[in-house]
């Protein structure tokens, strides 16, 4: 290859990873922006405080709600790379898709350890507190299994009603109850088109079912 080709392709690829870089840099800004929008719209929350994730990566949110059966409505939505052509891929092998990772905590105790977590999702299980203590056993949700890790039946029944009652059921890849810290914690893969009816089944799901009997005594 002479260098008038060898020229003519790296400037080719860098004009291709420009053009990358500001398509994928506006639209991760866009989405970053509506998830704020719609979950706002939906938690309402008396004060705000935003981390942003190496700029159009993603933002940790921190809402304080004090309303209904929460105190506080934290999230963390990471994106893919969309504004870096070499990463880009790389990332959809290695994170396959946007993530967002909810954490409640309540106002009412969680009494009981339970979690549901879609096999094969996790090439690495997270570390579970007393793991050796809890039943387990899979169960199918929405043609798709499911590891549930759980102190009583019930627990694993509600949280496996909840994820039923969301947009995309698929979306859930994770979802538990952590007494240790009292958190409600879902990580599930979000979508622009439903995060605000998801969101709003999440805040019902807090202020009516984390109150009653089933999780709190």
């Amino acid at each position: 290859m002479d260098n008038q080709v060898l020229f003519a392709a790296i400037f080719l690829i860098a004009g291709i990873s420009a053009l990358q870089f500001y398509r994928g840099r506006k639209l991760n800004l866009m989405l970053m922006e509506h998830y704020i929008r719609a979950v706002k719209e939906v938690i309402n929350p008396e004060d705000e405080l935003y981390t942003w994730l190496g700029g159009y990566i993603g933002f940790r949110a921190e809402y304080k709600v004090n309303r209904g059966n929460i105190r506080k409505f934290e999230y963390t939505l990471t994106l893919l790379p969309r504004h870096s052509l070499l990463y880009f891929p790389i990332a959809l092998i290695t994170s396959r898709h946007d993530k967002l990772y909810v954490v409640v905590r309540p106002f009412s105790e969680i009494k009981r350890e339970a979690h549901l977590i879609q096999k094969g999702y996790y090439r690495m299980r997270p570390s579970i507190d007393d793991e050796e203590l809890l039943k387990k056993e899979v169960v199918e949700i929405a043609g798709k299994q499911y590891e549930a890790l759980y102190e009583k039946k019930r627990d694993v029944e509600n949280l496996k009603t909840l994820i039923e009652s969301l947009s995309n059921p698929h979306n859930v890849k994770h979802i538990s109850l952590t007494p240790k810290t009292n958190v409600f914690y879902i990580q599930m893969k979000p979508e622009p088109e439903t995060i605000g009816e998801d969101v709003e089944r999440i805040v019902r799901f807090t202020n009516e079912r984390l109150k009653e009997s089933p999780f709190s005594s």
